[in-house]
């Protein structure tokens, strides 16, 4: 909304109305990215602060609260040391608002601005359903993974045949950028809306990007401040990255693929991080709110649409590796038992395993962020190393 006000001044001088374009003439400041995306930021930062400690008392009143342990446990005892019975959950809620609120206000609208924000809504209510299946059943069950993972596919699904049909982002489809190599590797031609061999990858690598991303932050959301605080690290690298690809030279001379609309994501990259250090203000250990499927299904989401329609899908799995190595564990480890009727961890996903190793949850918790600012350098890293 923010940024037709910086169109104020040329519509009052192209009018002849000049006083009054030369006295509103400061307006013009809201045409820039780099500010619209720390009034985001900050925007979406005071609204979890303000609208946190309300939040968490009216879901403390309708009685959305953690009924079960579903948590590492030895001997009856909890590792962590700390019960989290009874501390409200889908807090993704405050997230989500903050996030929509914020770019509604500050980003210039457009198809893929849209388009992230509606993949984090959808998954948002899909997440919500399961946690309040969660609190009102009293078990850590809700809906089934069956139906979590169509819901998920279907809306895959839909967003690669969106970008495949825009023109803009067509030739994305066809298109793989390997980290550390200069030029993107083309799979098939992409001027016109032809079905092929090559598109039909492209959307397959769409859907797993996308599906893969919202899952392994669902199973990295288990320590109080983790997966927020990974999910921080990440939107600032794609912060970079969005800014980058939606400047024509920027994105010439660091070799990353020109998509027009792509530096509107910024705003809603910066957004994400005002929102999430809004959130770990409450979620910080020891929590006084989950963020819950609510939260963690529409984050991982939003996440794995931007990394596609940038073009980076491969750094967004360098960057997010913890996600990756998270999700990793918990499959290892179905596979070894199912096979083997062994356990390869003390428990997954892996971060319970270094509970049940007698590691104290604060320091789980900040070593995996250190692990995720490492892999986060990375990623940059490879704008430079092509």
């Amino acid at each position: 909304m923010f940024y037709y006000l910086s169109q104020l001044p040329a519509w009052l001088k192209a009018n002849e109305y000049i006083q009054w374009a030369d006295l509103l003439s400061p307006l013009r400041v809201f045409q820039y990215i780099t500010f619209r995306s720390a009034g985001a930021a900050v925007t979406a930062l005071i609204v979890c602060w303000w609208l946190g400690p309300r939040v968490i008392e009216w879901l403390k009143s309708i009685g959305v609260r953690q009924q079960y342990e579903d948590r590492a446990r030895e001997g009856g005892r909890m590792i962590g040391g700390i019960s989290k019975r009874g501390v409200p959950t889908m807090g993704g809620l405050l997230i989500v608002a903050a996030i929509d609120l914020s770019a509604l206000l500050w980003a210039q609208w457009n198809p893929l601005v849209t388009l992230t924000l509606l993949s984090m809504l959808v998954l948002c209510l899909l997440g919500f359903y399961d946690d309040y299946s969660n609190v009102t059943e009293q078990n850590s069950k809700g809906l089934t993974e069956k139906v979590k993972l169509i819901v998920q596919f279907l809306l895959s699904a839909c967003i690669a045949v969106y970008l495949w049909r825009l023109e803009e982002t067509r030739e994305l489809i066809t298109m793989v950028m390997i980290p550390f190599m200069k030029e993107p590797i083309i799979m098939g031609p992409s001027d016109k809306m032809v079905f092929s061999f090559a598109v039909a990858v492209g959307l397959i690598v769409t859907i797993c990007a996308i599906m893969g991303s919202s899952n392994a932050v669902n199973f990295t959301d288990g320590l109080d401040g983790l997966a927020i605080g990974s999910v921080i690290i990440v939107s600032i690298v794609f912060y970079v990255f969005t800014y980058i690809a939606g400047h024509a030279e920027l994105a010439a001379e660091l070799n990353v693929p020109k998509v027009v609309g792509a530096g509107e994501l910024s705003v809603v990259c910066a957004a994400m991080i005002g929102a999430g250090l809004g959130f770990l203000w409450f979620n910080c250990h020891p929590a006084r709110v989950f963020m819950g499927d609510t939260g963690s299904l529409s984050l991982g989401g939003s996440l794995g649409a931007v990394g596609i329609i940038t073009k980076h899908e491969i750094v967004l799995a360098i960057t997010g590796g913890l996600f990756v190595l998270e999700a990793v564990s918990v499959i290892v480890q179905v596979i070894s038992f199912k096979l083997t009727g062994k356990r390869i961890f003390k428990m997954a996903p892996i971060h319970h395993h270094f509970e049940k190793k007698g590691w104290p949850e604060s320091t789980v918790v900040i070593r995996f962020w250190i692990i995720s600012i490492i892999l986060a350098m990375i990623g940059l890293a490879t704008l430079k190393l092509r």
